[in-house]
């Protein structure tokens, strides 16, 4: 019985065979970590984003008070002595001044039945109503002790936390009472290249309720989302792409196996055909 042998291929087909044969063993190697161009982009399709302008914003949060905020309130009047009887601390006070460097001083902790403790007036009931709500019940209630007082309320603990494929997580402090997720992720640093820019979670808890909700930001409809503007409290992840997983191993230990296997796959088939 003769001996089957392959025709023997001359030294530049060989090269020319070992050159195809590695290209085709880093595209594999690579191709997996690849992140395209469009994934990198917020608004993909941007003529998908033009019939949104001049539309009427429907969505805006009315951010509202609930248990464990905490509420910096200041009274002032025209007669500031008879409104210091209101204040944590009189005008003028070293503690009033520590106290307006530092708002948590001279804060009011909304306990868990939406309550919080004012001087004079007693137990005010604030939950569920907005800062200007607030502040309306509070004239009402001080309208019988002052002509006209000035009410200085905000929140003090209005913070956010950004997680996941943002180059800076962190915990956001907002000092009004608006910030949408695209200020929040630009305060903490921009998504990555690696961040699925299609679903972002946002993680919301109120009235006694937690929620989750997702917002794409490849899409127009991003800008309708009850997601868009965000609330105290929240918590947006940004989840990694697929191409993540490479970028996360260790390189060498990844890929030296691969090499080797390729290499020594590479030298049977040289040998063997030749």
């Amino acid at each position: 019985m003769r001996n089957f042998k392959l025709p023997s291929l001359t030294s530049k087909k060989r090269i020319k065979f070992s050159l195809k044969f590695g290209v085709f063993l880093i595209l594999i190697l690579f191709s997996s970590s690849c992140v395209k161009h469009p994934q990198l982009l917020y608004f993909r399709s941007q003529s998908e984003f033009v019939p949104l302008q001049n539309h009427e914003i429907v969505n805006q949060i009315r951010v509202r008070i609930q248990p464990d905020d905490l509420l910096f309130i200041q009274v002032k009047s025209l007669d500031q002595e008879t409104a210091d009887p209101f204040n944590l601390f009189s005008a003028g006070s070293g503690l009033q001044m520590s106290a307006q460097i530092n708002p948590t001083l001279q804060g009011y902790l909304v306990d868990s039945d939406g309550n919080i403790d004012f001087p004079v007036l007693g137990r005010l009931n604030v939950a569920a109503k907005t800062v200007e709500e607030a502040k309306a019940v509070l004239s009402q209630k001080l309208s019988a002790y002052l002509k006209d007082p000035v009410i200085i309320m905000r929140f003090v603990n209005f913070r956010l936390t950004v997680l996941g494929e943002v180059n800076t997580p962190r915990t956001i402090s907002v000092p009004g009472e608006r910030i949408t997720i695209l200020e929040a992720i630009g305060q903490a640093g921009d998504l990555t290249a690696y961040s699925n820019r299609e679903k972002i979670m946002v993680i919301r808890e109120q009235n006694s309720k937690r929620e989750f909700g997702y917002v794409n930001i490849h899409s127009p409809e991003v800008f309708q989302s009850p997601y868009f503007y965000l609330q105290q409290n929240d918590i947006v992840y940004v989840e990694p792409i697929a191409a993540k997983t490479a970028d996360v191993r260790d390189p060498i230990s990844e890929i030296l196996p691969l090499v080797s296997g390729a290499i020594s796959i590479a030298a049977l088939l040289i040998a063997f055909i030749k």
